[in-house]
């Protein structure tokens, strides 16, 4: 085991933030040792600054911590930290996250630096070699740490289930979402616009699925990433589900597969992070479901303890190939538990 790496997070006091706190209890690995908010927060208790909106009780230690703000000398002034989980708006993330990336290890859910050729944009099932940008982004920007990000949520878990298919030739990809309200953050969508209703509109989010799949899949030559090739057609909503982001997606492959090659696929595909025995790492990134009615958010967003992705419905398409639903806990897999297991990666290989 590693030794104990000393973690700040960057906006603690969001939703996703409050995911990292909660996942990181108990981690053999990271240890929490400072929360950095806005300048509203700094200074407070965090109870006091923090609307606790998880399932479980505020952890009491990390109540009675006091927010630091997020510069680099109001953090380090407050501990002694190893490396950097961020979760801050995208606007802000930007000059932050680089002014503490000058230093540390950075592991950022936001958008700012995701599409920069010398930054990887991970899933670690995915494409952990995309980690070997790391020594050129330092050498490029004369940085002692590094940013790595995580693609957007939706992003995310398509990916995983489209990693299994590559072997069968993609083309192309349609995907439809149903995006449950936690994605917002909090207090996200007004109950006024969700009840009784869909919004079938989130913005930028079907721009980020179509680019960052072909930089996720994109190839490694020594230097830089070269994007893939296949196209992306993404449409995204809003339903009133709290956690669970459930998609619809039909592909186009070289080959027609049979279904019980797909699900032969599915089922038995491991990434790097199952063969290194990573701790957050699910010991089944993909789980099939055969049930008709499967999957659905509330039956199966907690599978492998929120890391994993499940899929169903798997059928053949009469106009592309191959169509399937896929469902995944978007702030767990999607955000927080996505960074943990990217940090987890990292450490392993020796970058953190």
């Amino acid at each position: 085991m590693p030794q104990k790496r000393k973690v700040a997070i960057l906006g603690a006091t969001g939703a996703v933030g409050q995911r990292y706190i909660q996942l990181l209890q108990g981690h053999p690995w990271f240890e929490v040792e400072v929360l950095a908010a806005s300048e509203r927060s700094a200074g407070k208790k965090y109870k006091a600054a923090c609307n606790w909106v998880m399932e479980s009780d505020l952890p009491k230690e990390i109540a009675e911590m006091t927010v630091a703000d997020t510069t680099v000398d109001s953090v380090e002034k407050a501990g002694d930290v190893d490396l950097i989980f961020t979760s801050l708006p995208g606007d802000l993330a930007g000059p932050v996250e680089e002014e503490f990336a000058a230093l540390y290890p950075v592991f950022s859910k936001a958008s700012a630096h995701r599409m920069e050729k010398d930054v990887p944009l991970l899933v670690p099932e995915v494409n952990p070699e995309h980690l070997d940008l790391i020594p050129i982004q330092q050498k490029n920007r004369s940085w002692k740490g590094f940013i790595s990000t995580d693609p957007n949520c939706s992003t995310i878990q398509m990916a995983m289930t489209l990693k299994p298919l590559m072997q069968f030739g993609l083309s192309q990809v349609m995907v439809t979402t149903m995006q449950a309200l936690s994605g917002a953050g909090y207090p996200g969508v007004p109950s006024l616009d969700i009840l009784d209703n869909v919004v079938p509109y989130i913005g930028k989010e079907e721009e980020k699925m179509e680019c960052e799949s072909n930089k996720i899949f994109g190839t490694f030559d020594g230097n830089s990433v070269q994007n893939a090739d296949f196209v992306v057609s993404a449409s995204c909503n809003r339903v009133q589900v709290k956690d669970g982001h459930l998609e619809s997606v039909y592909v186009k492959l070289d080959k027609a597969p049979s279904q019980a090659e797909v699900e032969e696929a599915f089922a038995t595909f491991k990434g790097e992070p199952q063969k290194l025995k990573l701790p957050s790492a699910p010991q089944n990134p993909i789980i099939v479901r055969k049930e008709l009615n499967r999957p659905q958010p509330r039956f199966d967003r907690d599978a492998g303890r929120g890391m994993s992705v499940t899929v169903g419905r798997i059928r053949s398409d009469p106009i592309l190939t191959l169509k399937y639903m896929c469902l995944g806990h978007n702030t767990i897999r999607g955000a927080a538990g996505g960074g943990i297991l990217s940090a987890e990666l990292a450490v392993a290989k020796g970058l953190a």
